[in-house]
């Protein structure tokens, strides 16, 4: 719904200081949730409700009318910004800082966690028209005496749904009650669910909504999928990294773990990353979004809570590592980039059972997504090559005695030619890459590409009868080898053995690692696998091979006989049943009384 279409910040009606402090920022024309917005803000008794993604310029659409409509000759809180991070508390502060600049005696003061409360009362004291807050603060502020909100005559909500998420629903509602004086609340929020709903019901009457389209804030992103194996979701991430040498950007995963995770894994193979979430300290916090924006890192691996606040606006790229579950939350996501009038691209790493939720997003969004193939190691290589020359070229020479050098330098390469200069030259930014990319195998998963042909299938005379259970078997394998999740594929658990894919490469190694290797007493047989049917086939307690069925002592006894053949699939033979004991469970299959799960001292 579009109340109201004014062309330029000149015909809002704006006060004459924030106006010219805003043309001093090259504003012109408002975004579409400000041409909506600051007319009704303006008019300072409406109640609001502002529905628009982040990057669309919400902070000016409440930020300019709240500062044309305070009165800087009185030094009392007017005018409170209640948002849910430190990073959105100390952006908004700075904003009010430009938009302000202009205005004589007026003060503003930004109240937050991890940093002296003392300070910020000392601040408070001394008179102050605007506070920007995050509610845990205001709270202890309020309990201490030491803030009065009955002087406020407007209250802002700034990313209410995600003060909503974090549990500040009981804070909100404590704060808004305490501000007995308001003429008017304004509530932004990405999305509306229905806590941000009943809060709009409770503490406001009858209030102006506007609803800013996503298509509107989202023409200059380009949405990209690349479908793979989810055990190749890492190494996906990898190359579609290093084939963007000039990526700068945010990484979202679904949880702190999952991105302290692949932090550490980025960090020992050398990249420039850094991880934002939950689990950081607010001086950590402050520590990695400083180095993110002056660029020493290039890519952050953050949490959807995390990476509220960040308000950088050369952002290049966004990936969803895995897809939110809501489409409002993508298109929040997506927003981090092209910002400004530039252009960015939005990533999308998925499996194929991920593609009902890719469909629904594309259709909430009317976005069209792009699906492209997985760049190869060829394809790294060569962007990695001709993003290093294109430095090369550019580099400044002008900085240095490189002249005093020159005769040094021509003498030492007296004996090469030019060609084999820049090829050495060359070596020492490439060997890395090319030693890792040049037997990289096929990532992308239609027809199960990426897979056949790269992967080794290897049987292992272990189970979930022997007390393991997926992850606790994944970390004795990796345990036992030395080797990496990413280096391995599918792992079926069965009862009294396992198959395991193991990149082709390591084969050899994986199964040389087991040579010897006893499991509570019984030798470990680790071998390459055939096709086996039935539940009777398998290895008896010497380790040779059972094709009848299931026999007395069989690994795989106990469970329904079936025929071996080396070279075909049978069907089960039914006369075949074991029905002796099998190594590690009763006549009926069940497990052993003793087998416990899988603990790391085995």
């Amino acid at each position: 719904m579009h109340l109201f279409m004014t062309e330029t910040f000149q015909d809002m009606g704006l006060s004459q200081p924030v106006f010219d402090a805003i043309s001093d920022l090259g504003y012109i024309n408002p975004t579409p949730i400000q041409q909506q917005a600051i007319p009704v803000l303006l008019k300072g008794t409406k109640d609001f409700v502002g529905l628009a993604q982040t990057g669309t310029g919400k902070t000016a659409a409440f930020g300019l009318p709240l500062l044309s409509l305070i009165d800087t000759s009185i030094k009392l809180v007017q005018g409170l910004v209640i948002c849910p991070t430190r990073e959105l508390c100390i952006q908004i502060d700075k904003d009010f800082d430009d938009y302000g600049k202009y205005m004589e005696d007026f003060h503003h003061v930004a109240v937050y966690g991890g940093s002296s409360i003392d300070n910020q009362i000392r601040q408070i004291k001394k008179g102050v028209q605007i506070v920007v807050a995050t509610p845990g603060r205001l709270i202890d502020l309020i309990e201490r005496k030491a803030i009065k909100l009955d002087s406020v005559t407007h209250v802002v909500l700034d990313e209410a749904d995600e003060m909503l998420n974090m549990g500040f629903k009981e804070d909100i509602d404590h704060i808004l009650s305490h501000a007995t004086a308001r003429q008017a609340a304004w509530l932004f929020s990405a999305t509306m669910p229905k806590a941000v709903k009943r809060i709009s019901e409770t503490f406001m009457n009858n209030p102006v909504e506007v609803k800013v389209n996503s298509e509107l804030t989202a023409k200059n992103i380009k949405h990209v999928y690349y479908q793979c194996q989810s055990h190749h979701k890492y190494e996906t991430l990898k190359r579609l990294i290093d084939v963007n040498p000039g990526m700068y950007g945010i990484v979202f995963t679904r949880t702190r773990a999952e991105a302290q995770d692949i932090t550490e894994k980025l960090l020992k193979e050398g990249y420039e990353i850094d991880a934002l979430h939950g689990d950081l300290s607010q001086q950590q916090r402050d520590k990695v979004m400083s180095r993110f924006r002056d660029k020493t890192i290039k890519l952050l691996i953050a949490t959807d809570v995390a990476a509220r606040g960040i308000d950088v606006d050369s952002i290049t790229h966004v990936i969803n590592y895995a897809l939110p579950d809501e489409t409002e939350i993508y298109t929040h996501r997506s927003g981090r980039t092209a910002r400004a009038g530039k252009s960015g691209v939005c990533i999308s790493i998925l499996h194929t059972r991920e593609m009902g939720k890719l469909r629904d997003i594309e259709f909430m969004t009317k976005s069209k997504f792009e699906k492209l193939d997985i760049p190869s190691g060829r394809e790294v290589c060569e962007k990695q090559f001709f993003s290093f020359i294109e430095k090369l070229k550019k580099s400044d020479i002008s900085h240095g005695d490189y002249e005093n050098y020159l005769p040094y330098l021509n003498e030492q390469f007296a004996d090469m030619s030019k060609d084999e200069v820049i090829q050495r030259v060359a070596s020492l930014e490439f060997n890395r890459f090319l030693e890792y990319y040049e037997k990289a195998g096929d990532l992308n998963s239609s027809d199960n590409r990426g897979r056949q042909g790269n992967y080794s299938r290897l049987f292992i005379s272990l189970g979930e009868k022997d007390g393991f259970y997926k992850a606790a078997f994944l970390e004795f394998l990796l345990d036992t080898t030395g080797h990496t999740k990413a280096q391995l594929g599918k792992i079926e658990l069965m009862d009294a053995y396992s198959f395991v894919e193991v990149d082709n490469n390591i084969a050899t190694e994986f199964i040389a690692a087991f040579s010897g290797k006893k499991f509570r007493g019984r030798e470990i047989k680790i071998e390459l696998s055939g096709e086996r049917s039935g539940g009777g086939g398998g290895f008896d307690r010497g380790g040779n091979r059972n094709r009848s069925g299931g026999g007395r002592g069989s690994y795989g006894g106990g469970g329904g006989g079936g025929t071996y053949n080396r070279s075909e699939r049978r069907s089960s033979d039914r006369s075949g049943a074991g029905s002796g004991r099998s190594y590690g469970g009763d006549r009926d299959g069940g497990g052993r009384k003793d087998s416990g799960p899988y603990k790391k001292k085995y």
